[in-house]
Formats: structure tokens, C-alpha cells, sequence
């Protein structure tokens, strides 16, 4: 009875005229960004943050979650027609969806993904309402210990679902810390590392750190590879799968489903990784695994039902716990902040009206890109084929708009285009920059709950040891690490990885 009276108020949040309004506006700008590779969920929402100070919070979670699932709808269409995923996550949807596309079977491609996504969209929002408000009642009894301990095993996990060098993304993770650590210390009011610059009192604006190394950083990534764009089909036909094929991808559909709503929750690259990991599974349980890599429609189904189902049980930790998943999230985290409320167990309780309504309105936004992606196909064709030379300075004008808005500071600026040249020399380093921006976000939550643990226990961190949920925390982080350097699971880290590359 308490669930049905939660989603009448989530229906009756959701379907208010701005509400429905705003998750249009951002499934629609999340399909675009994601068809237009070189911005990317992150920098959108980055720059648009300033823009939700005049919106109600409800309304404001509903446009940016509809622009981070919605992105990764449209980072399927250039997979298949470029071969060049608009997302991470759709990197393994290109090997098979761009092979079915040169084949004549574009549209058939396009039309599985988007059923995919729809049914494993549908199915991770029911997944949220059951287990989240479960996951907050739990979270209720954590105090300082745990939370530390939690974050602990979070920044653990996301080094080792981190593709590339383990050391890398440690090196990564330490310098976001690092950065998180810039400001006025809140204990003693001292300034501390920000080399006498009144500016960085109150430390470095995540906002400034995402535009710079996920906004700007890509611009200069994406401005090398302009000339390597060619997009296969400009007129797709051939959208309705035939029985044949529905019945070919529902089971990838309900694997890729199961696997996705599972692995979003966890820290790192939750989406990314269960896509990859959808695909092994296909490729497994296939009678015929010859034609992975060859135009098989099993390749679409499963990887893009589970990079959208993991993309919104990705929410489940931040409203539960407040703690991010992904840089998506942590940029979530912050908006909230910024409306005044605190992300952890007392949202559901506190704002109901936002949770439940941002629940519903994951499922409406869901029939919405089901709406928009298939008929609207010519039009994300033609954008697809905008020279990168006029998208590009458009996006450096509304990352410094953005950036100024905030504080109305130009030294905001300079910070923003250093970031962005530290991204750009990052990723020819081959340096994730995502887990810096999750230790970014996590560093400051992580020293205020260790001291506060250490002064509730007056110095004596085996605290952290007798407290049962802490422990076991703290075994599970420390599991993590000597399981990645085992032979055998490192080796089987770097085959998950291999495709991406």
C-alpha cells in the first residue's frame, strides 16, 4: 500500500506540465550529445548546472537524468553508421552494429537498440523502486566508520573496473583526492595548497574540473580525429525487426538486462563494463560464436540493454547512499547540493516527491527516446555528418559561459582551459580521467568522516575494525586489491578490456 501511494506521488510529480516539459528537453539534448561525439553526458550537464539555480530541484534531477540515459540511447546511432560510439559504453555495440550497418541492416540495428534500451530502461526503474528505499533504510544506520569505509571499497572498485593501466588509474584516483583537498580546511579555517590565490578559499568547482578535462580536454581529443568521420548511411530503411529477429534478441535482451542493473551499481564504469560484459556472455551461450564480429543482431541487444539498464540503477547509490558511481553521478550529487539538499539516506524520506518523481520519470523519459529516436532517425543522421569545426567552438562558448556563471570570475576560466589541457595530455597518456573526478568528489566526504570517526573514537582507528558493516567493508576493498593482482583475474581485467581498444 506504501508503494502504490510512493508512485501516485511520483506520477502525480512527474506528469506536472515543467516536470514533463524538462525531461523532454533533456532526453532530447542527451540523444543529440550522445549522436554528436566529442561532448558527452558530463560536459552537458556541467554546463548546464548553472542553468538549474532558477528550477525547482525535482525538475532539475528529472532534465539533467533525462539528458545522462538519453545519451546513451544516442551514443548507439553513430556506433552503428561511424563506427565511432558517442559514448564508452557503446564502444561494443560498433563491432557488430556497424558491420550489420555496411551489410544494408542499419535500420534493423538501430531498431534493436532502441527496443533494447526501452525494455531494459523499463525493467532498471522497477529495480529502483524496489531496492532502493530497502538500500536507505540500511544506510540510516551508518555513521562516520562506514561511510569512510564505503567510499574506501568505492574509489577501490573503481580503479578496478578502470580499463587500461591499474597504475594509471591509481594515479589518477590520488591526484582527484589530491585536488578535492584544495581550500580552507573546515576543522582549523587554515588555507591549504591554493599557492595564496584568494580564488581557491573555497576550493576548485567540480564544475570547473568536468567542463575542463571532460569538455574542453575532448574538443582537443576529437579535433584530431575529425578527418577519420564518414558516416556509412545517410537514408536509413528497414526499421521493424521481423519476428525472426525479435525473437532472435529477447533472450540478449533479458541477459543484457540482468547483467546491466546488477554491475550499475557499482563505482567506476559500471555502464561500460556491462556492456563489455554482456557481449562476452552473448558470444558464450551462442551456437554459432563465428558471427560475433560479423553483423550478429544478438551483438546489439545485449550490450545496449545492459549499458541502459546500468545507467540508471547507476542512481541507486547516490540517492541511497550519496555516493557517485560514475562522474555522471557525481556531478548529480553536486547539483543537489546546490538546491540545498544533502544526497544520502534521507532523501527518500525528506523529498519523496523528488525520488519517486524522478523514478516515474525515468520510465516516461524511456517511452519518450523510444518516441524520438526512431521516427527523428533522418534528422540524427544529418547531425551526425556537421563538420566537428563548427560544433566545436560553439561548445568552448557555452563551457566558458557556464564556467563564469557561477562565480562570475574569469580566473574560473583560466582554471577551466588548464583542466582541459591536463585532459588532453591524460588521455594521450592513456589516463582515464574519470576516476580523477570520482576522487575529486569523493576526497572532501572522505577526510570529513575519517576525522570525524577518529574524534568520536579519540584517536583510536581500530574503530573501524569493530564496527561490523565497516569491517566488512574494508575486507571487501581489500578482497578487491589482491584479487586484481592475481595472475589469472588481471589477465582476465585486460581480456575484458581488449575491444576497446
Amino acid at each position: 500500500m506504501e508503494l502504490i501511494q510512493n508512485l501516485g506521488l511520483g506520477f502525480a510529480t512527474a506528469f506536472s506540465v515543467a516536470n514533463l516539459a524538462y525531461c523532454l528537453i533533456g532526453v532530447f539534448l542527451g540523444t543529440a550529445i550522445g549522436v554528436l561525439p566529442g561532448l558527452g553526458p558530463v560536459a552537458t550537464i556541467a554546463m548546464l548546472l548553472p542553468v538549474t539555480f532558477g528550477l525547482s530541484p525535482e525538475t532539475a534531477l528529472i532534465m539533467l537524468a533525462g539528458i545522462f540515459y538519453g545519451a546513451q540511447y544516442g551514443g548507439s546511432t553513430t556506433a552503428i553508421l561511424v563506427n565511432l560510439p558517442g559514448e564508452s559504453s557503446s564502444v561494443v555495440t560498433a563491432i557488430d552494429g556497424y558491420q550489420m550497418a555496411r551489410q544494408g541492416h542499419a535500420g534493423k540495428a538501430l531498431a534493436t537498440a532502441a527496443i533494447g534500451s526501452f525494455i531494459a530502461g523499463t525493467v532498471a526503474t522497477v529495480v529502483i523502486a524496489l531496492i532502493a528505499p530497502a538500500l536507505a533504510e540500511v544506510a540510516l544506520a551508518f555513521g562516520p566508520r562506514e561511510y569512510f569505509s564505503l567510499m574506501v571499497l568505492g574509489l577501490v572498485a573503481s580503479v578496478v573496473l578502470a580499463s587500461g593501466s591499474l597504475l594509471h588509474a591509481v594515479g589518477m584516483i590520488v591526484l582527484g583526492l589530491l585536488l578535492g583537498l584544495i581550500g580552507t580546511d573546515v576543522n582549523s579555517g587554515v588555507m591549504r595548497y591554493t599557492f595564496g590565490r584568494d580564488e581557491m578559499a573555497d576550493g576548485i568547482s567540480f564544475v570547473v574540473v568536468a567542463m575542463g578535462m571532460f569538455g574542453i580536454g575532448e574538443i582537443l581529443s576529437n579535433l584530431e580525429s575529425e578527418a577519420s568521420r564518414s558516416i556509412l548511411a545517410r537514408k536509413v530503411e528497414g526499421l521493424m525487426p521481423t519476428r525472426a529477429d525479435l525473437r532472435r534478441i529477447m533472450a540478449p535482451v533479458a541477459r543484457g538486462t540482468g547483467i546491466g542493473s546488477l554491475l550499475g551499481i557499482l563505482p567506476g564504469g559500471g555502464a561500460m563494463l556491462a556492456s563489455f560484459a554482456a557481449y562476452a556472455l552473448e558470444k558464450k551461450v551462442s551456437r554459432t560464436p563465428e558471427r560475433f564480429g560479423h553483423g550478429a543482431i544478438e551483438g546489439v541487444a545485449g550490450p545496449e540493454s545492459a549499458n541502459n539498464a546500468a545507467a540508471q540503477t547507476s542512481f541507486i547509490p547516490m540517492l541511497t547512499l550519496g555516493i557517485p558511481s560514475n562522474p555522471t553521478m557525481a556531478l548529480m550529487i553536486g547539483a543537489l547540493i546546490m538546491q540545498g539538499i544533502q544526497p544520502g539516506p534521507g532523501v527518500i524520506s525528506d523529498q519523496p516527491a523528488l525520488f519517486w518523481g524522478l523514478i516515474v520519470s525515468m520510465w516516461i523519459g524511456n517511452v519518450m527516446l523510444l518516441v524520438l529516436n526512431l521516427p527523428l532517425i533522418g534528422l540524427w543522421v544529418r547531425m551526425i555528418g556537421i563538420p566537428y569545426h563548427f560544433l566545436y567552438p560553439c561548445i568552448i562558448f557555452f563551457c566558458v559561459i557556464g564556467v563564469f556563471s557561477i562565480n562570475n570570475a574569469t580566473f574560473d576560466i583560466w582554471l577551466m582551459a588548464l583542466f582541459g589541457v591536463a585532459g588532453y595530455i591524460l588521455r594521450k597518456l592513456d589516463c582515464e580521467p574519470a576516476p580523477l573526478l570520482l576522487g575529486f568528489v569523493l576526497g572532501p566526504m572522505l577526510e570529513e568522516h575519517l576525522r570525524r570517526a577518529m574524534l568520536i573514537s579519540k584517536g583510536d582507528p581500530t574503530g573501524f575494525l569493530t564496527s561490523p558493516i565497516s569491517a566488512t567493508l574494508l575486507a571487501l576493498a581489500v578482497a578487491l586489491l589482491i584479487s586484481i593482482l592475481l595472475p589469472a583475474i588481471r589477465s582476465k581485467r585486460e581480456e575484458a578490456f581488449q575491444e576497446e581498444d
